[in-house]
């Protein structure tokens, strides 16, 4: 079995390191390596490798992009290639998309090659199933993209931008929400429901209709009576939970990361 492989990283030295491991298996004819999206198009167009090795994270036009481009049913058998970031690792094995982790091993590497050739030897490694895996994960990585990172705020007469990191909870008020930060509070014209939407939910919960909270930022969990919790946040505020918020409270415990929850 012959397989024309290509290889896409803007980074010389990850792109070097898979073509290495690559020339040690007979099985493997190496076509060409790209070190960017556009000049991976166009190899994928005119070479129609069975296997490609696709860098997500690139300049320009990133991995996504190429997929995108191409189109995930005419996509080859592909192992996306990341610099190590959960959500992509999540998003690739919920959808059994075959991935590695820069940077990688060389018994990883050859896992990785292992399954490939045996999808590849039944025929599942393109088309059908294969596509479809392809497009569920790369659209649970765009969803991710799709959420804010920085809100605008207007001090004074400018218009100022905040890491949404930076935020601990948000308040609402009628038509509008109060931001608040470790160092100030910033109002913004906008209603919970927008804004809530807007936000990462793996960062962000909403545990009561007025209160959204950063569930990085909490220190612990106190329950209260009749149901209810109180969550207390890393700048001492003191934030009510609704009792019909059992479901964020559980993953608000999960995601604590140690913190005190009693």
């Amino acid at each position: 079995m012959s397989i024309a492989t290509l290889v896409v990283d803007d980074e010389p030295i990850a792109r070097h390191a898979i073509v290495r491991l690559l020339r040690d298996d007979p099985d493997i004819e190496l076509l060409a390596e790209c070190g960017d999206g556009v000049s991976a198009v166009e190899a994928i167009r005119s070479q129609s490798p069975d296997l490609v090795f696709l860098d997500i994270q690139m300049p320009a036009m990133s991995g996504m992009d190429v997929a995108a481009t191409i189109g995930a049913e005419r996509m080859p058998a592909t192992v996306f290639v990341t610099a190590f970031e959960q959500y992509a690792v999540r998003a690739f094995e919920a959808n059994a998309v075959d991935y590695l982790v820069k940077p990688f091993s060389r018994e990883r590497f050859a896992n990785t090659l292992r399954r490939v050739k045996a999808r590849l030897s039944t025929g599942e490694g393109v088309g059908g199933a294969a596509s479809v895996r392809i497009l569920q994960a790369l659209d649970a990585l765009r969803q991710r993209d799709d959420y804010i990172q920085r809100l605008p705020v207007r001090i004074d007469e400018h218009i100022s931008f905040i890491d949404v990191d930076a935020i601990v909870w948000i308040k609402a008020s009628g038509n509008t929400v109060q931001i608040h930060l470790a160092d100030g509070v910033h109002e913004m014209r906008e209603t919970m429901s927008a804004l809530a939407a807007r936000l990462d939910p793996r960062h962000f919960a909403r545990v009561h209709r007025s209160a959204i909270i950063n569930v990085r930022r909490i220190q612990a969990i106190h329950p209260w009576f009749n149901g209810h919790h109180v969550v207390t946040m890393d700048t001492g505020q003191k934030l009510r939970m609704s009792r019909y918020q059992h479901e964020t409270f559980l993953r608000l415990v999960s995601a604590s990361g140690g913190k005190r929850v009693e």
